[in-house]
């Protein structure tokens, strides 16, 4: 590289050093000078001594060769040896364990290395990251101190499902009617998992009232089939008031209305002035009787503080109900194959009971032909009245009780408000 490319990779060596001196030097600001192993100065030094160790290897040839990389290695072990020493006679007189100093010695070695041999954004990038692990010790620890077995617990559940689980399941339809596929199955089942475990972090962080409408909130975005399913397990359980619960769920109803008509906004722009009234006008009831159950009707705070959840979320149940959706999925595809707009209507009402967003997606794709925009309306929100007849059917089997009674309120009050939009609408706008 010429001189200028050489001087830009040492500065940024020498930058990664000072970055994470920086942060070791104030965590060590009051001891007597002498008295610790390294610094912000020694940091800086340890930096351009990782760069001139690059500097050296592509000397012996670019791209690295084999001489580079002995240099690398030899040179690093040098100074791991040297700098771990260092670190221990530092413990031994502070009677310490840690072993943060002399890891950040050593990566901030090999990122000022790497920045002269390779990608200097990325070393940049790692010795960022690098810093804001090591500024949030205390956080970290206290975040540590608080967390209960079975939260650690589900959270590695729900990373094991989703990082080791998923791309190893086939993801190729199985059985009659096209089939159900098992890896949409199993995203079914992780985003079940994370609904429940988000709003469970969620109430734990930002208290029961809030918490339990941002979680909804959010999920809502996945599924408001989830947001139900784990709010009437909540319910069931004591874990929070039912109409509180019930006013997450209407929450995450009116995000779910809204995603139709985004996906309808991009698919289909047609249907828009057949399924945007009715559809607004859910939307509107969804939220007034969300924020009037959460926040005017006693569904606050006051009443929640003593809740004690027992588990993020329980696997089996969720996996449980993943296939009952894929059973739904199976049956709706049966029901609706072949039969024309008929049988659009009525493979829309079964596969609604699961998935509104997938229905929403296929009809737009089968107008103008082989249904009408007129049809295709039909299907799409008999889709959206059947997954709010499963949300009372679920209300009603799970919750139970005020939590029921509440989620059937909210759906029949979206209903009378979409259905008499849409026979307005119908009256003035031809199909």
């Amino acid at each position: 590289m010429d001189i200028t490319d050489l001087l830009s990779h040492f500065a940024v060596a020498l930058g990664i050093g000072l970055l994470i001196g920086i942060e070791r030097g104030w965590r060590t600001r009051e001891d007597q000078p002498g008295s610790r192993t390294a610094g912000v100065r020694t940091f800086t030094i340890i930096g351009l001594l990782g760069g001139t160790t690059g500097v050296l290897a592509e000397a012996a040839g670019t791209p690295l060769t084999l001489i580079g990389a002995v240099i690398i290695g030899l040179c690093f072990t040098a100074f791991a040896v040297t700098f771990a020493i260092m670190c221990r006679d530092e413990n031994l007189a502070d009677k310490s364990y840690s072993a943060t100093t002399a890891i950040a010695g050593m990566l901030t070695f090999l990122l000022a290395t790497y920045a002269m041999v390779g990608d200097m954004r990325a070393a940049g990038a790692g010795a960022v990251a690098t810093v804001c692990i090591l500024a949030l010790r205390t956080p970290l620890h206290n975040w540590l101190s608080r967390i209960k077995e079975q939260e650690l617990r589900s959270a590695l559940i729900l990373l094991a499902m989703t990082f080791i689980a998923l791309p190893i399941i086939p993801d190729e339809p199985i059985g009659p009617f096209g089939g159900v596929n098992p890896r949409e199955i199993w995203l079914i089942a992780i985003v079940l998992a994370a609904v429940s475990f988000a709003g469970y972090v969620a109430v734990k962080a930002l208290g029961s009232q809030h918490g339990t409408m941002l979680a909804a909130a959010a999920g809502g975005l996945v599924s408001s089939t989830a947001v139900t399913a784990s709010n009437a397990k909540r319910a069931a359980a004591g874990e929070g008031t039912p109409r509180l619960l019930a006013a997450g769920v209407a929450l995450a109803t009116a995000v779910s209305f809204g995603r139709v008509i985004a996906i309808v906004t991009v698919l289909k722009p047609e249907l828009l002035k057949l399924i945007a009234p009715a559809l607004a006008a859910a939307i509107l009831v969804a939220l007034v009787f969300a924020f009037v159950s959460a926040y005017w009707r006693g569904g606050g705070e006051d009443q929640d503080q003593s809740v004690e959840f027992k588990n993020p979320f329980g696997f089996w149940s969720v996996l449980g109900f993943a296939v009952l959706l894929a059973v739904i999925v199976l049956v709706g595809r049966a029901l609706g194959e072949n039969l024309g707009a008929t049988g659009a209507i009525v493979g829309a009402l079964a596969l609604g009971l699961a998935d509104v967003d997938a229905v929403t997606v296929s009809v737009s794709r089968l107008t103008p032909q082989p249904l009408t925009l007129g049809d295709a309306s039909l299907a799409i929100l008999a889709a959206v009245v059947s997954n709010n007849l499963s949300k009372i059917a679920i209300g009603a089997a799970v919750g139970r009780g005020a939590f029921a009674i509440e989620i059937a309120v909210m759906a029949v009050l979206c209903f009378a408000a979409g259905g008499l939009a849409y026979r307005l609408v119908a009256l003035v706008v031809p199909a």
